[in-house]
């Protein structure tokens, strides 16, 4: 929810702080790069020291960045509150290695389904909430009230959460883990800003190509290294690559999605296609796919007994790229958008539980919080990527009142539509054989490594 419930809100917060539009798109800039970096990272000093000391260290990041925020000043007090608010990422590879070591194996794919749904859910939530909040109070209490839920929760995980009894030996790579860093900033950095300094801009070229060199001399360092902060023989599993190529497509369509669908909503109902929503309406329209979301994200572990996470995962492709045709090519009514948005959080709801599980079933359990964590981070990689194509197809194609044309979101869509086709066709490459039974099996995925060695 934090990340994206600034996104409805920019605009005010521009006015309130005296900022400029290009300044502004920061907040939401410095909570991926901080995220993107902290995930790997803190998910594998988690492995190492300790799970649940490594949860309230996040947990104490989330709470002080929100405080930040809340009592920022000015828009460059607000953007470093956002950047210590983003190690909160490493909540999801932290939470799911805890529930792996601590749930009995019949418990797991249900218990991180459930997880994963909340995971999706506060994503969406983040749009609905944002306009009646600051229209009841003002945007600070976008931080203020997720402080309280933060401090409650922390108590109660010092409280309940036990000490990890499965560690892994060894030390952080620092070299990995700075040139890890570097490549990923210096990747997300021009698709977050590409649109506008311009994609042929020297800036732009040159952070994209210091990405590519820096990511090759990170894989280099990872492979030779005999304590990786990511194992590449467990990137290699054909169940691990698999999943984190849907997981960086599902990232682009559900937040190109998140960003864009609302942004559509609220276009005027002078240019002839718009509704004219406010951001509270926009929010409300957006209802119907948090609650399928919600919905299925939580039956997801339950159903997977006689459909299993590959199964779901593919389903959920499937519909993701149905729903984002209907976007495309019917929303002359509100209820079709709504219709096509409920259908879409279905999609969403499936497949995002049933990867993380697939993720955690496939690797040790000394290796959990990295590789879920680089699925996380992945799946972070990819809601750059669409936000920024979908920014680029919206805004490349303008009427004469600034405002993007019909057939720019038209398009946009069908980018996201084509996005979700190539993710049934790589899920349809997930093996099957190691999760035909998670609820009741656990997966031994020794014997893959050894091969992939």
């Amino acid at each position: 929810m934090l990340q994206s419930l600034v996104s409805p809100v920019l605009p005010v917060i521009q006015r309130d702080l005296h900022t400029g539009a290009g300044t502004v798109t920061w907040v939401l800039t410095a909570w991926l790069l901080a995220a993107s970096v902290a995930t790997p990272l803190m998910g594998r000093i988690g492995d190492m020291i300790g799970k649940e000391r490594t949860l309230l260290v996040a947990l104490a990041a989330i709470a002080a960045g929100c405080l930040l925020a809340a009592l920022a000043p000015n828009i460059g007090v607000l953007i470093v509150a956002r950047v210590v608010q983003g190690l909160g990422g490493a909540l999801f590879p932290l939470s799911f290695g805890i529930i792996r070591d601590e749930f009995p194996p019949g418990r797991v794919v249900s218990a991180v389904g459930a997880m994963s749904a909340v995971i999706a859910l506060g994503g969406g939530m983040g749009i609905v909430l944002a306009g009646p909040v600051v229209a009841a109070l003002n945007w600070r209490w976008l931080f203020w009230i997720p402080l309280a839920v933060v401090i409650v929760t922390g108590l109660l995980a010092w409280r309940f959460v036990p000490p990890s009894p499965v560690r892994s030996a060894g030390r952080v790579n620092w070299l990995a883990a700075a040139l890890l860093s570097g490549w990923l900033v210096a990747l997300l950095l021009p698709l977050s800003k590409g649109n506008a300094w311009g994609w042929g801009a020297p800036l732009t070229v040159g952070l994209l190509a210091l990405a590519a060199v820096l990511a090759a001399g990170w894989i280099a360092v990872e492979v030779r290294s005999g304590n990786p902060l990511i194992d590449m023989r467990m990137m290699r599993l054909p169940a691990v690559w698999t999943t984190n190529i849907v997981a960086l497509l599902f990232g682009a369509g559900m937040f190109g999605v998140y960003a864009f669908l609302p942004q559509f909503m609220q276009i005027p109902h002078s240019t002839g296609y718009g509704f004219g929503a406010s951001v509270g309406e926009a929010g409300l329209l957006m209802v119907p796919m948090l609650a399928t979301m919600a919905v299925t994200g939580m039956l997801s572990g339950p159903i997977a007994s006689w459909f299993p996470s590959r199964a779901q995962v593919v389903a959920g492709s499937l519909l993701i790229t149905l729903a984002s045709v209907a976007f495309a090519f019917a929303h002359d009514h509100p209820w079709q958008v709504a219709t096509a948005a409920a259908v879409f959080g279905v999609g969403v709801g499936l497949a995002y539980a049933a990867m993380t599980s697939l993720i955690v079933h496939s690797v040790p359990m000394a290796q959990t919080g990295a590789a879920s964590g680089m699925n996380a981070n992945i799946r972070t990689i990819g809601a750059s990527i669409g936000t920024a194509i979908v920014s680029s197809v919206v805004t490349g194609d303008l009427r004469p009142d600034g405002l993007p044309t019909e057939s720019a979101f038209t398009a946009a869509f069908v980018a996201l539509a084509a996005a979700g086709a190539l993710s049934v066709g790589v899920a349809l490459l997930i093996p099957r054989h190691r999760h035909e039974t998670p609820a009741t099996t656990p997966a031994t995925p020794e014997p893959e490594l050894a091969a992939a060695r």
